[in-house]
């Protein structure tokens, strides 16, 4: 089996809204795989500006959820924007900025709302989640 390592980014902007692309599993954070030669960090950044059109500075390191059965190692961090301009993507069908609550509403997919939830309470961090699919 081929192991996966992703990075995950949880976008929070100054109005207190995050960041969501919509993508084949519904609206979720930006988030992909880390290549080969690029950090984890590095992974996080490039994959919000592809999905998403937006650059970011990282601010935290939050946590990990490892998928066993899988082979995926999602690594979620949380970000500011800096700059860029709301873009879709070959990934995203559409993008944008939603309050916390409207993003519980849209977020259906596996335990991706969860993982958007633990990333904002600082004082569960780090954290590592492991289970199986």
């Amino acid at each position: 089996m081929k192991f996966i390592v992703s990075a995950s980014v949880i976008v929070m902007n100054e109005s207190n809204q995050i960041l969501l692309m919509k993508g084949r599993r519904g609206w979720e954070m930006p988030q992909g795989c880390v290549e080969e030669g690029e950090s984890i960090r590095q992974a996080a950044i490039r994959e919000v500006k592809e999905e998403t059109g937006i650059d970011i500075e990282l601010i935290d390191f939050c946590g990990t959820y490892q998928n066993i059965t899988r082979g995926v190692c999602n690594h979620i961090f949380t970000g500011k924007p800096i700059g860029g301009e709301l873009t879709t993507s070959t990934e995203s069908d559409e993008v944008g900025y939603f309050s916390l609550e409207e993003a519980d509403q849209l977020i259906t997919w596996g335990n991706f709302k969860e993982r958007v939830h633990l990333a904002l309470d600082k004082e569960k961090h780090p954290f590592l989640i492991e289970f199986t699919e």
